[in-house]
């Protein structure tokens, strides 16, 4: 896993530009803690920040295709899971390769089927190939976007990287905010393409970008399809789901450094963690054990109390799957307190390259990774499990399924939404609903399908698309800032595409969330965890924390700028409660005051309002 930056330009010699893109490349060192390195030609300037995981001698970047007078460069991070059957093509087709390098397959890759390389992979990644002979920049970003990769335009041509704050360093881009970046940010529609940043957009997932001197080109090689119906019984579809999730774990397993798994104590960890560690003693004994790590709060065994996303305290069930799959578990138990830390706090604000984020949730997060990249440099997490197999609550509501309106949006409703000036007229609601009747028109129909099937297509169409986008986002920036690579088989687009197309019936056959995997991960993880109700990512329920997090949005809402994008009415009720009365929407509320004063404060925007 990696960084990636550099810019195209036909107006100017990139030649005479080192330290901009050396400066380019130094602010994505956390992602590449392990090396780095820049390659300027005439037209183009590539950057590259290594966190080595694969070859550890061998796949250093930018690559070429020949060390003297090179005619394809390549920047890349993210991980090819079918490298070797790829390898094995290519060199029958006449390719030497150099390394062992998942890298070098991609710019061989390249060579061999120029822009249709991206259908040929199989993984997370996101890359960018300057083409020499041709002139030609393409980037590309994995089929469900995993991977980030932003772009803006400059003159003549345009600038790519990892995250927005690298592209903050060509001088050509600044970092400025409009009414569009706010609607952006704080719909919480999570629209592919544009972001919170005025002029910087990002390659959509399953799509690639063409720059050459006849402009810009943009095309999706992958997106979900409901082509063909679904044929497969219940008994061949567990078993296809069984094949899929088993193969994509296999498939992620590779690395040449220490590699764990997250294991919070729910079914999609779990099954997850027993496929890899089952897999691993095939390869290296019966005595070989995979480490585990879950996250938990120094008061939650006496503060914990259920809310609108968690009916029960994670880490009892954590421990006893890990104990019965066997794997090597520990329990990062974190103060509450350590949550309030400003340093904290801005570390994940700059991570995030925006203020919109979930608090302590977020921070939390992150001082996990800290802790698990002290023993492990890549971990496999259970992420995109409910929106593979309809495991949110939404996708078994009729309030939801009657709604006119994003799912998410009744859980989360107005009193957790950012309470934004109404001064500043962003027209939301239009916003919101323009954004939604977009949304449906992208939904796939399929021949003979009745209004309701429809329907819960929609939704979870809706949530792999757009609700998941947030949740990869999350994990990429925090676990990359802390150099860790985070892998997620549930995105394996394979088992992506086969669950779409299966038929809610089966999808629900026993009448609750999540009836397919329930079926698939029979005998892989205890029944108190199969049958465990869907439980969201822990929060600290501490009242120290609350009366902190208040104390913190006081003192955000002395800085001007706060108070010009904020309703301080809204906020007063959120303020004035007893801490340990704090509900979860008015704490989420004070978290986006305190986290956009810090982002503020951090990026300075020119905001053009």
């Amino acid at each position: 896993m990696c960084g990636i930056t550099g810019w195209v330009s036909f107006h100017s010699d990139a030649r005479t530009q080192t330290p901009v893109i050396e400066a380019m490349t130094a602010t994505l060192a956390p992602r590449g803690p392990d090396a780095g390195g820049v390659w300027l030609g005439e037209r183009a300037a590539i950057g590259h920040r290594r966190l080595a995981v694969i070859d550890l001698e061998g796949g250093v970047q930018p690559m070429t295709d020949r060390p003297d007078e090179p005619t394809i460069v390549l920047s890349y991070s993210g991980e090819v899971y079918n490298h070797h059957q790829l390898r094995g093509e290519l060199r029958r087709r006449g390719h030497v390769f150099r390394t062992r390098s998942d890298t070098e397959v991609v710019l061989r890759a390249y060579a061999e089927w120029g822009e249709a390389v991206a259908e040929h992979l199989e993984g997370m990644f996101a890359f960018a190939v300057w083409d020499e002979r041709e002139q030609r920049l393409l980037l590309v970003r994995d089929r469900l976007g995993v991977k980030p990769l932003h772009w803006a335009a400059v003159d003549g041509g345009l600038a790519f990287a990892s995250e927005p704050k690298a592209l903050f360093a060509q001088p050509e881009i600044r970092p400025r905010v409009d009414a569009d970046g706010l609607r952006e940010a704080y719909s919480l529609l999570f629209n592919t393409g544009p972001t919170v940043w005025s002029g910087v957009r990002e390659v959509e997932p399953g799509g690639l970008l063409v720059l050459d001197r006849d402009g810009i080109r943009e095309r999706r090689y992958w997106q979900l399809e409901a082509a063909a119906p679904h044929t497969d019984d219940r008994d061949a579809t567990v078993e296809r789901i069984h094949e899929l999730v088993g193969a994509a774990a296999r498939g992620q397993l590779e690395a040449d450094v220490p590699l764990c798994s997250l294991l919070s104590g729910g079914i999609d960890s779990t099954v997850l963690t027993a496929l890899l560690a089952a897999e691993l003693r095939s390869r290296q004994g019966p005595e070989a054990r995979l480490r585990s790590y879950a996250v938990d709060y120094s008061d939650q065994a006496v503060e914990f109390t259920g809310d609108v996303l968690r009916t029960g305290h994670d880490t009892p069930y954590a421990v006893e799957a890990g104990a019965f799959i066997g794997t090597d578990h520990s329990t990062v138990v974190l103060d509450p307190r350590a949550l309030l830390d400003p340093g904290h706090r801005t570390a994940v604000v700059v991570a995030r390259d925006s203020p919109i984020g979930v608090g302590d949730m977020d921070t939390s997060l992150y001082l996990l990774f800290g802790e698990i990249r002290q023993h492990s440099t890549v971990a496999l997490s259970g992420e995109a499990a409910d929106e593979v197999f309809g495991g949110y609550p939404w996708f078994h509501s009729p309030r939801a399924l009657a709604a006119g309106t994003f799912p998410w949006l009744l859980v989360t409703g107005d009193e957790a939404a950012m309470p934004l000036n109404p001064e500043l007229d962003l027209r939301m609601a239009e916003f919101r609903d323009d954004t939604y009747r977009t949304a449906l028109a992208a939904v796939p129909h399929l021949d003979g399908e009745t209004p309701a099937e429809h329907r819960l297509r929609e939704l979870q169409h809706l949530s792999l698309t757009r609700w998941l986008r947030q949740l990869l986002h999350r994990k990429d920036r925090l676990s990359m800032a802390q150099g860790l690579e985070v892998r997620v088989p549930y995105c394996d687009h394979r088992l992506v595409e086969y669950a779409f197309t299966t038929p809610w019936a089966l999808q629900s056959h026993d009448g609750r969330e999540k009836s397919l995997l329930r079926a698939a991960g029979a005998g892989l993880a205890p029944d108190s965890v199969l049958h465990r109700p869907k439980n969201h990512y822990p929060a600290t329920h501490h009242p120290d924390y609350n009366r902190g997090l208040q104390q913190l949005a006081r003192d955000a809402l002395a800085a001007e700028q706060v108070r010009a994008l904020t309703d301080e009415t809204l906020l007063k009720p959120c303020l004035d409660t007893p801490p340990d009365r704090l509900e979860w929407g008015h704490r989420l509320r004070l978290e986006r005051v305190v986290d956009l004063a810090l982002w503020l404060d951090h990026y300075r925007p020119e905001l053009a309002l």
